[in-house]
């Protein structure tokens, strides 16, 4: 890959990545799962910075604590809801509760990545803490898109085999699903954190936490790992969620045509729910994806790119790492709370405590009230009609 350098575009030259990093201030380093250095030796393409590093530090460091604040709000909520819910019959309750610790997991190790970006890239932390604090971000993030991938094909079998099942069985299949999931999850990025190291700069007392492949073959590694990360996180997933959410309108299309009726809110999802399941998943992780392909084709030497597109990439590939985080904010509110039960729960967790006369039992109608409180409410003469 080529790297942005304060040298002429075209000088080139073969150095270590601990001497690179000395001439952009380690901001190769600053990317968490793109394994985009090495120790080794490789050729590359000297091209001159032409975007500002100041302003790029900010934005990062921003969008990170955007993110860290509202996705540890909004799915700790999600978290607490759910283990308060008596609703645990729900299909996708077990999901959900398991997107949600995923995505709070992912989020709780931003204040640490923060802390080394606002410090040029420099870790403090420990070659424990490189490997660990890694491991958590990396097999978190897998197990939130995967449980996403879970939760479509969940959704459309529930659909058409309803009855085949008994919820006890269904229950115990999810659990063991949920377990697949995080063991994937967690073989997914042990190549990567395997490689982790905390090394020290050779020209300054700066310590990095960075990949360090073998000697002999460190572009292949790097270009492996990141091509796998591109198959398990967008090229393997999204068909599958698209797919099983496309049969699913189809199938509800086609029910609701011959015997319209308001059933179970999860087994009615609506088009536009679904449509938004697929768009948010694209908006979020497709473009994020789409630069690292482009980042190991470069590297392959198959997209030859010049030093004003290899700057663009370099941006490219840390904003979009960033906005792909956005979905730690986004999931609770589009697989939660966006449900008319999800709301009630969370109402009846805030509102029905301290009171029983309240109008706000209106935004539930239509939903599965059955609980003692909803009935109470409903039926108070002095709720808002």
């Amino acid at each position: 890959m080529t790297k942005l350098q304060s040298s002429p575009p075209n000088e080139k030259m073969s150095l270590s990545a601990s001497e690179l990093t000395e001439f952009f201030t380690m901001w190769e380093e600053l990317n968490f799962t793109d394994a985009s250095d090495n120790n080794s030796g490789v050729e590359m393409q000297m091209c001159p910075t032409s975007f500002n590093r100041s302003a790029l530090l900010r934005a990062m460091c921003t969008l990170y604590a955007f993110i860290f604040v509202v996705g540890l709000a909004a799915n700790a909520l999600v978290v607490w809801v759910n283990l308060r819910s008596e609703r645990h019959n729900h299909d996708t309750h077990l999901y959900i509760l398991n997107l949600a610790v995923a995505d709070l997991c992912v989020v709780a190790t931003l204040p640490v990545w923060v802390s080394s970006l606002a410090q040029g890239g420099h870790w403090p932390f420990g070659q424990a803490a490189c490997k660990l604090t890694h491991l958590l971000f990396s097999v978190n993030l897998f197990a939130s898109i995967f449980f996403l991938a879970c939760m479509s094909v969940d959704r459309y079998l529930s659909v058409v085999r309803s009855g085949e099942i008994s919820h006890r069985r269904g229950r115990q299949i999810r659990c063991l699903v949920c377990v697949a999931t995080w063991l994937l999850a967690l073989f997914a990025s042990i190549p990567d954190t395997y490689f982790l190291q905390s090394v020290k700069s050779l020209h300054s007392h700066v310590t990095l936490c960075h990949p360090v492949y073998p000697q002999d073959n460190p572009l292949q590694w790097m270009v492996g790992i990141q091509l796998s990360f591109v198959a398990l996180g967008f090229v393997i997933p999204f068909p599958v969620i698209a797919v099983s959410y496309a049969l699913l309108a189809n199938t509800l299309a086609s029910s609701s045509s011959h015997s319209p009726s308001n059933g179970d809110q999860d087994r009615s999802v609506s088009r536009k729910v679904i449509l938004t399941y697929i768009v948010v998943f694209i908006a979020c992780w497709a473009p994020y994806h789409a630069v690292l392909l482009v980042d190991a084709l470069a590297m392959l030497g198959v997209l030859p790119l010049g030093c004003s597109l290899e700057n663009g990439l370099f941006v490219a590939l840390n904003l979009t790492q960033c906005l792909s985080l956005l979905h730690c904010c986004v999931n609770p509110v589009v697989y939660s709370f966006a449900h008319r039960h999800y709301r009630y729960d969370l109402m009846k967790a805030f509102i029905f405590k301290y009171s029983k006369r309240t109008g706000l039992a209106r935004l539930m109608e239509g939903s599965q009230g059955t609980e003692t409180e909803y009935a109470m409410v409903e039926n108070t003469p002095t709720a808002v009609s």
